[in-house]
């Protein structure tokens, strides 16, 4: 292999450094979910307390209440695991610029000396282990967005329960308005939820892949 033609070998282009920030940028929107969640989580616990003031009027707004803990509860794991498979990608990612960089002053140190042939050996078979890594962020890719799409369902179901709660808020008698500010207040928080997710599914990063 001639000098001239290792810079092919090291120069292709992959993205990485977009990739990166879309990533980072992925990452602290799903944060933001799970403050988001804890929120729900307290403002469940308020809820349930409320319910029992009421009594017997309140009874199904109870219940949803606890619902809405308990998907509070699941939000939060499903972004744990969706931080996860963001701190894998973050790997493949930065591997992929580091071997990049390291391809490209091979690739300049093989243009000036007799062991370019040695070198485009060495660069072939990096080009090779670049595009495992290339393979691995792809999977990686398809599985957040696969955990991004069902967890958007979760929040669905999320906002089924407090669009119930605000229902079940008119029957509370002398507490109803307590309680119909309460549900209002789901409903507006997981409704935050899910635009927010709904923008993450969007994301560049899934483009075109």
């Amino acid at each position: 292999m001639s000098a001239a033609l290792l810079p092919a070998v090291a120069a292709k282009p992959s993205g990485a450094a977009a990739d990166l920030l879309r990533i980072v940028t992925i990452n602290e929107q799903i944060k933001r979910v799970v403050g988001v969640s804890f929120k729900i989580n307290i403002m469940a616990l308020n809820a349930i307390f409320l319910a029992k003031r009421a009594g017997t009027a309140a009874l199904g707004f109870g219940v949803l209440s606890n619902e809405l803990r308990v998907f509070s509860r699941d939000l939060r794991n499903c972004m744990e695991a969706l931080t996860g498979l963001i701190h894998d990608c973050v790997n493949e990612v930065s591997i992929s610029l580091r071997n990049g960089r390291q391809d490209r002053l091979l690739a300049e140190v093989g243009q000036a000396g007799a062991a370019a042939a040695l070198l485009g050996r060495v660069l072939q078979q990096r080009a090779a282990e670049r595009d495992g890594h290339v393979r691995r962020l792809a999977a990686l890719r398809r599985q957040l967005k696969r955990a991004l799409d069902d967890a958007f369902q979760m929040v669905e179901l999320g906002g089924v329960l407090a669009k119930s709660a605000k229902i079940e808020a008119a029957y509370g008698q002398s507490f109803a308005p307590s309680l119909a500010q309460v549900s209002g207040e789901f409903d507006g928080i997981v409704e935050e939820i899910r635009g927010s997710l709904e923008a993450l599914r969007r994301s560049p990063f899934f483009a075109a892949h």
